[in-house]
């Protein structure tokens, strides 16, 4: 997509509201060489009774589903972000599973905490597989890690019950929640995966969690992101592409591109205005911000790795 027919594309699938979808494309020196594929993220769908889920989130998702298979060109594949499901209940995660399915293309899945902390994972791996895997796409090496992991102790030793857990790892200014982390595990393998990769191959990260430290408190944060940070650091061209913070940020730590991704559930604060106790804006090339305009959450949003730059269409086009 060039820019025109990317905004002429979301002006004619934005006539019902805002468009919950980001789509990031890949731009090389060779325009031939170009591909692009659709984000969506952060759906929360939540069980209310019986069958019924809160129509807001379940909507949401539809919508976003329906508005990638309108595209044209179609994106090559769909990345969903993580916090398929707001409680990880077996119900949530089959019904949004069942939506996800309706796609027209390929899908990659990230987990978020809201699908991990309930049953550590166990179903969204029933459902979706691994929880860290890389692939290859026309010269792209993607990397997807969990990144909403803490230590072993937290996890398996202090709740009464795994209800208890979910709901101390998800809400915001928890003093019971901890960090997330990549952990030791999962960081040996990425650095095996990354041992194959020659440095000039461009390097695309997806993650739930932000693989920055921007605000403890809220756990915008990832524990072991200077170690991640390292790992990559030898690649001439890598961007961190995650969910989890329910609005638009983008930054640079030398060659790292870091850029969010909108929600389709609803939209956080900005970390930076807000209360800033307990946040650690880390010393970036470029100072995380939040594109103007986009405050909302829900968005579409182009980002274009080659240059790392964002731009964003028709972020506020509304019903009339």
């Amino acid at each position: 997509m060039d820019r025109r027919n990317f905004i002429g594309t979301a002006l004619k699938t934005a006539i019902a509201g805002v468009v919950p979808v980001s789509v990031v494309k890949l731009a090389f020196a060779q325009a031939q060489n170009d591909f692009s594929f659709a984000c969506i993220s952060d759906s929360h769908l939540q069980q209310i009774r019986g069958s019924q889920f809160v129509r807001r989130q379940d909507q949401a998702l539809l919508r976003a589903v329906n508005e990638v298979n309108l595209m044209a060109p179609r994106p090559d594949f769909v990345v969903f972000g993580g916090d398929l499901a707001q409680l990880g209940s077996k119900a949530e995660l089959d019904h949004g599973a069942d939506i996800l399915s309706r796609l027209h293309c390929p899908v990659h899945m990230v987990m978020g905490e809201h699908d991990y902390y309930l049953d550590l994972g166990a179903h969204w791996r029933e459902l979706f597989g691994r929880q860290n895997y890389s692939f290859d796409h026309k010269g792209v090496h993607f990397i997807v890690l969990n990144s909403v992991l803490t230590c072993e102790d937290w996890t398996l030793h202090r709740w009464e019950s795994a209800e208890r857990r979910m709901a101390e790892m998800t809400g915001l200014d928890s003093p019971r929640m901890s960090p997330f982390m990549v952990g030791d595990m999962q960081r040996q393998w990425l650095q095996a995966d990354l041992d194959r990769i020659e440095r000039s191959t461009p390097i695309v990260v997806l993650s739930h969690s932000p693989l920055q430290k921007i605000r403890k408190s809220w756990n915008f944060w990832t524990d072991d992101a200077d170690m991640l940070h390292a790992m990559l650091a030898p690649f001439e061209q890598v961007n961190v592409i995650y969910g989890h913070v329910h609005q638009l940020q983008q930054s640079r730590l030398g060659n790292i591109h870091f850029n969010s991704v909108v929600a389709t559930a609803w939209p956080w604060p900005n970390p930076q205005t807000a209360n800033q106790a307990g946040s650690h804006i880390p010393m970036l090339t470029v100072p995380l911000a939040s594109p103007p305009g986009t405050s909302d959450g829900a968005s579409w949003q182009l980002v274009n790795l080659y240059s790392g730059r964002v731009e964003v269409a028709g972020a506020d086009v509304r019903e009339s």
